[in-house]
């Protein structure tokens, strides 16, 4: 039988790239791998020439995407992507319909959340998208804690100062981390990651969940917490809050760190990455007090960290209105999608100096690759960074590798145990 063919839209960086061809070769699959993010080109021709094919485009061009996908009316079986890639309707009009003699069928993120691939299209033409939620959890952790840090601590202006010569003493020293509320949006693998590093270092954690989250999250150990909690609310002042039997109904039961349907377990990746990391296993027991409101949670926090999937209840959860609700001197983290924050608001909030919000870490946009501009440009409070949180040597090889095992499993025909999102 003729072997499945797979495009990689953009392969894994560095020595990643040849254990991923590796593994998607030992599946038995033609790979087709897109050059244009490949540093060294001449090297990866010599080495892999005789085994894959090579194409080279931009890929956040649409119609050269398409192009590449559909090249010489042979098309391919799967495309996979690493950096979020874009994929709407046209490309999948175009890549699964009646042109090329191979369909498109598979989908493929190496990273978590899928919500650049149009889900609803990729339905209507029978393509199955994958990725692989939790992956890159402990990193995301991780940054998103070095971002509290650098901002408490006001590290950045130091660092200025002391290249210009200067040797300034705080006006007005910082709390430590232990007199601090940090507030996590979204308990899922990523808050609740963050909410035990948290915890060690002495902060006092709360959580807002979704229905799904409160159902698999760990239970507080308080005691006083001993029935189950009711379906959170995602209000604020500006969406007034429902009664307490709809809240369900407005927060649907979604992965906070993916939009994948649920699944028994993920594709096993190699020994040497999935090993448990021993800062998950303490955020499994030292889970973060649940709050059931996001204007609560906000009001009653000095840091707030989100970590939610980009759905169409979550784009814009955090607008004017939510942000005038933080402490005075609050801080925001976002290592989530930036379509989740209002930028704009948020620029303006950064901006007045009366505004309750003192500084907010960025590290995804509304607009990013080609296309970023965001009016946080140039403000000395927004620490922006440009979605590296989920980029380490552990998270992207977990990635590449399981999305690989991802890929094969669903072309072959054995779906179980595979995440697959849904509309």
């Amino acid at each position: 039988m003729e072997p499945f063919r797979v495009l990689l839209v953009d392969a894994a960086p560095g020595p990643l790239l040849g254990r991923e061809l590796e593994r998607l070769l030992g599946h038995g699959l033609a790979v087709t791998l897109n050059l244009r993010r490949v540093t060294d080109r001449a090297a990866v021709r010599a080495e892999w020439g005789d085994r894959v094919e090579f194409t080279d485009f931009d890929p956040f061009d649409e119609a050269a995407l398409l192009a590449g996908a559909v090249r010489d009316g042979l098309g391919h079986h799967a495309v996979k992507s690493r950096a979020g890639v874009p994929l709407r309707a046209a490309f999948l009009a175009g890549a699964a319909g009646p042109g090329p003699a191979h369909r498109l069928r598979v989908i493929g993120r190496a990273g978590a959340g899928t919500d650049h691939v149009d889900l609803a299209a990729a339905a209507r033409h029978g393509v199955a998208v994958t990725h692989t939620p939790g992956s890159n959890a402990d990193a995301v952790a991780e940054f998103a804690l070095a971002q509290l840090l650098t901002l408490t601590r006001d590290m950045r202006s130091y660092d200025a100062a002391a290249h210009r010569g200067e040797w300034r003493a705080p006006v007005a020293p910082p709390p430590e981390l232990s007199e601090l509320t940090l507030g996590i949006v979204g308990a899922g693998r990523i808050g609740l990651a963050l909410a035990g590093r948290a915890r060690a270092l002495g902060m006092d954690v709360q959580a807002l969940a979704r229905r799904r989250d409160t159902a698999r999250a760990p239970r507080p150990v308080s005691a006083s917490v001993s029935a189950p909690d009711p379906a959170p609310a995602f209000t604020s002042a500006a969406r007034p809050a429902p009664a307490r039997a709809s809240a369900s109904a407005s927060c649907p039961a979604l992965a906070l760190d993916s939009a994948s349907a649920p699944c028994p377990a993920p594709a096993p990746a190699p020994a040497s990455t999935s090993a448990p990391h021993p800062a998950t296993a303490l955020a499994s027991t030292q889970a973060p007090r649940p709050v059931l409101t996001l204007p609560e949670l906000l009001a009653t926090s000095d840091v707030v960290s989100l970590h939610l999937p980009l759905t169409p209840e979550t784009r814009g959860l955090i607008g004017r209105a939510e942000l005038a609700l933080m402490r005075p001197g609050a801080i925001l983290l976002n290592t989530a999608r930036g379509g989740i924050v209002d930028e704009q608001a948020l620029a303006d909030a950064l901006r007045d100096p009366a505004h309750p919000l003192a500084a907010a870490a960025v590290d995804t946009f509304e607009h990013e690759h080609a296309a970023f501009a965001s009016p946080l440009h140039g403000l000395p409070n927004a620490l922006l960074t440009p979605h590296i949180a989920g980029m380490t040597r552990g998270a992207m090889a977990t990635a590449a590798l399981r999305c690989a095992d991802h890929m094969a499993a669903l072309l072959a025909g054995r779906p179980d145990g595979i995440p697959v999102a849904t509309a």
